[in-house]
C-alpha cells in the first residue's frame, strides 16, 4: 500500500507551539521533507526527533517531488516542514500536495501555527473575511497588476515582507491603495513580537528614522463598500445622463433597461432618467 504524505506545522518562533501531534508524527514518518536541512535539524534536535530528512524547496521542487512520490507510492510515510510555520502556505509545499492527489496518495494536513493568522488576529482588524497576499511578486509589471486588484479588495489583506523591502513596500502601497489602517507585526511569537497599529503614511514616517528588524507580516484594511460606491458615483456623475443612457444603448441594451441601470448607477429614480433623458 502506498504511504501517506502529513503536512506538519512547525513553530514561527516560539517552541513552545510545536504541538505533541507533529512531535509523535515526525518520530513516527519514515522521512522527513524539509525546506532547509540546516535550519530544520535544530528543532529537530530540540525535540529528540532522529528521523532522516531531505531537502525539500523550491529550487528543486520538481525532481525531488517525483522522488518523494516514488517512496510514497513504495509505502513510505513522509512527513514536510518548512521552515516555519504551515507548509504549503507561501511555499512549494502546495506543489507537492497536488502531485500527490495526481498520483492518488493520501495527504493530511496536521494544524499549527501559521504567520498569516496569527497576525491577522493579531491587527485589530476586521477578522470576518481575509484575501492573503503572501509577498509581493518581483515583477515590476506584476506586481502593479496585484496591487491594482488590492486597490478595490474590501477583505482585510494580510501580506509578508523582509525588513530590508519594508519601506519602498509601503510607499508602493500608499501610492496605489491610499492611507490605510495597516498593522505591521514583527517577530511574531518570539520575545521582541511587536504589533505596530498605525496607517500607511505613519508607518513610512516611522520606518524612515527605525530601521525594521525581524521578518514582518502587514495587515491592511479593505477598502469599504460605501467608499467604492461613492466612487462609482462620483464617476457617472461626471457624464450627463444623457451620456450615461447612450453608454449602455451603445453596448445593445434597449431603452428601458438602460434606464434602469443608469438609475442604479446614479442612485436616482428611473422616473428621474426618464424625464431628464426624455428632455433631451
Amino acid at each position: 500500500m502506498a504511504g501517506k504524505l502529513y503536512l506538519c506545522a512547525t513553530p514561527i518562533g516560539n517552541l513552545e507551539d510545536m504541538t505533541y501531534r507533529v512531535i509523535r508524527t515526525l518520530r513516527e514518518a519514515d522521512l522527513i521533507a524539509a525546506e532547509d536541512t540546516r535550519n530544520s535539524i535544530k528543532l529537530l534536535n530540540h525535540f529528540e526527533i532522529k528521523t532522516p530528512m531531505t531537502s525539500y524547496h523550491e529550487y528543486n521542487k520538481i525532481e525531488k517531488g517525483k522522488k518523494l512520490i516514488e517512496k510514497l507510492q513504495d509505502g513510505a510515510n513522509i512527513a514536510l516542514i518548512t521552515d516555519a510555520g504551515t507548509p504549503g502556505i507561501s511555499d512549494p509545499g502546495e506543489e507537492l500536495v497536488q502531485m500527490c492527489y495526481e498520483a492518488g496518495i493520501e495527504v493530511t494536513s496536521l494544524p499549527g501555527a501559521a504567520a498569516c493568522i496569527t497576525a491577522l488576529t493579531l491587527s485589530g482588524l476586521s477578522t470576518r473575511r481575509f484575501a492573503f497576499e503572501a509577498f509581493l511578486p518581483t515583477d515590476k509589471k506584476e506586481k502593479q497588476a496585484v496591487l491594482k486588484e488590492l486597490e478595490v479588495e474590501t477583505r482585510t489583506i494580510i501580506m509578508y515582507e523582509a525588513p530590508h523591502r519594508l519601506l519602498k513596500t509601503l510607499e508602493e502601497l500608499l501610492n496605489c491603495l491610499g492611507n490605510r489602517r495597516i498593522t505591521v507585526c514583527r517577530e511574531l511569537t518570539k520575545k521582541h513580537e511587536t504589533a505596530f497599529v498605525t496607517t500607511i503614511e505613519e508607518a513610512i514616517h516611522y520606518y524612515e528614522t527605525n530601521e525594521p528588524k525581524g521578518e514582518c507580516v502587514l495587515v491592511l484594511e479593505g477598502k469599504s463598500r460605501e467608499e467604492i460606491r461613492r466612487e462609482e458615483v462620483s464617476k457617472w456623475e461626471e457624464m450627463t445622463i444623457e451620456e450615461h443612457m447612450e453608454y449602455y444603448l451603445s453596448q445593445g441594451f434597449d431603452k428601458k433597461e438602460a434606464m434602469k441601470m443608469v438609475a442604479k448607477d446614479r442612485g436616482i429614480s428611473k422616473r428621474d432618467v426618464y424625464s431628464d433623458f426624455c428632455r433631451t
